[in-house]
């Protein structure tokens, strides 16, 4: 009977393998996405004598939003490899900027990329606000203000699960 268990336990650690292939899917996406960004810059480029002050900041923002989608991904792809599938090896390599990122401070980190996504989206809108109805604006807003309630919500829990006595701990700093 153990023998079975231990097939079982290889069967599954090795299923883990499995999510290499969705790693390299997120990066051929990367890849995809760096060329529509390269295609977005240079619209830009070609357009920065012509585009009036507003044209040129909703412009940028859609770089800035491009560049922290692209980020979200790449964090997403590293930590996911790093929790689920096998460490890197870190010979020859200096790899202390990837941090510590557990499967809960990513969630903290991807909820923050969204709502900083969402921010952006959000303030095109409102650089647009007469291409858009009210009731597209209201929806926007409240739908960002939905992801920032809920990013502020996964950071609560998180602190909360962390091993704070009382929520006063958790939700106020320690005094020094």
């Amino acid at each position: 009977m153990k023998s079975l268990e231990n097939t079982i336990e290889k069967l599954i650690m090795s299923a883990r393998w499995l999510l290499v292939i969705f790693y390299g899917g997120l990066g051929a996406a990367l890849l995809l996405y760096a060329a529509s960004f390269v295609a977005k810059f240079w619209k830009v480029a070609v357009n920065v004598f012509i585009y009036d002050e507003s044209d040129m900041i909703l412009a940028m923002l859609g770089l800035i939003d491009a560049a922290l989608v692209a980020s979200l991904v790449v964090m997403v792809m590293i930590s996911s490899y790093e929790n689920y599938v096998s460490r890197f090896d870190t010979a020859g390599h200096d790899l202390s900027w990837l941090g510590k990122l557990d499967s809960g401070s990513l969630k903290i980190k991807v909820a923050s990329s969204i709502v900083a996504i969402s921010s952006i989206h959000l303030l095109q809108v409102f650089l647009n606000a007469n291409e858009y109805t009210n009731d597209k604006i209201m929806w926007s807003t409240i739908l960002h203000m939905t992801f920032v309630v809920s990013a502020l919500l996964l950071a609560l829990v998180d602190r909360i699960s962390a091993g704070p006595k009382t929520l006063k701990e958790a939700v106020l700093p320690k005094a020094k």
